[in-house]
């Protein structure tokens, strides 16, 4: 199958008049997830994803929060989050337009072990935000022609894979693990507890049972290390999993249920609000 054949629209009633976002998959890249969007009014709920993040702002402006730090990115800005870290992102102005890409840490890693010749498992990369017009430019190329299915295959992977190998010698850490999972044994209990009950209506006071800390005091050293409260965090897991179900070609509302959400509705605003696109988009077309 070429890139741009699972390519799907967002629909426009999930948009503002002025806002539109296209979502593709290339399957030979272990399913590269790809975004092209414009958004002037939607804003992204603080989320987290299993795969890196990478992209460039073409036009406008954007602004998020990740590392604790707020930061704008202007045209040109080259953006990488690590995954587990967590962000959100909203027009700083009158609205942005970007191409962002998703590559799982396979991928990362196998091109990693390629750049340093040595075996890589999950390198860390520094950021989130760099003034790199070369290697911008770069990504914008290879995001074009992973998007246009009449890109030659040997074009296409040439710019993505040189482009990936570049920003990993350029801001890339091979000796550095990300840094997921080092909270203390309290919040681990309480992370492992919502995961094992994620379908569940959990309940705050048996989580703070689980972890042996207050209610209180469960919220806020959970937000200390996790980046997240725990029912953001609930929700967070909710529409990650409901990805992977819809990844493969799980019914909507088969996903919603699995996942703990009331209803297809709840599903659809949780997933828009860290996704970009509904879950009827995303879902890759039979």
């Amino acid at each position: 199958m070429m890139p741009g054949s699972q390519a799907s629209v967002l629909d426009t009633s999930c948009l503002s008049r002025d806002e539109a976002a296209t979502l593709w998959r290339v399957p030979r890249h272990n399913g590269l997830e790809c975004l092209r969007a414009s958004f002037r009014r939607h804003r992204y709920a603080p989320h987290t994803h299993e795969t890196y993040v990478i992209g460039v702002i073409t036009h406008g402006c954007e602004t998020f929060r990740c590392r604790g730090v707020r930061h704008y990115a202007g045209p040109g800005a080259l953006t990488i989050v690590n995954p587990e870290e967590v962000h959100d992102g909203e027009p700083a102005d009158t609205g942005y337009v970007y191409r962002m890409t998703y590559p799982d840490r396979a991928l990362i890693a196998d091109i990693a072990s390629e750049v340093f010749a040595r075996r890589v498992d999950t390198p860390y990369c520094d950021g989130p935000l760099f003034d790199d017009p070369e290697l911008a430019a770069a990504f914008v190329a290879a995001h074009r022609a992973a998007e246009d299915a009449g890109t030659p295959t040997l074009e296409a992977d040439s710019r993505l894979i040189g482009v990936y190998g570049d920003v990993l010698r350029r801001y890339g850490h091979i000796g550095s693990a990300i840094p997921v999972g080092r909270e203390p044994m309290a919040i681990r209990r309480a992370r492992d507890y919502i995961h094992e009950h994620m379908a569940s209506d959990i309940d705050l006071g048996d989580l703070a049972a689980v972890a042996g800390l207050t209610r209180y005091h469960l919220i806020r050293a959970f937000k200390a290390h996790v980046g997240l409260t725990p029912h953001a965090y609930l929700l967070d897991l909710r529409v990650r999993t409901a990805r992977r179900l819809l990844r493969h070609g799980a019914d909507l509302a088969d996903a919603a249920t699995a996942c703990g959400f009331y209803d297809q509705s709840h599903l659809n605003r949780a997933f828009k609000a860290r996704v970009g696109v509904t879950p009827g988009r995303y879902r890759p077309s039979a």
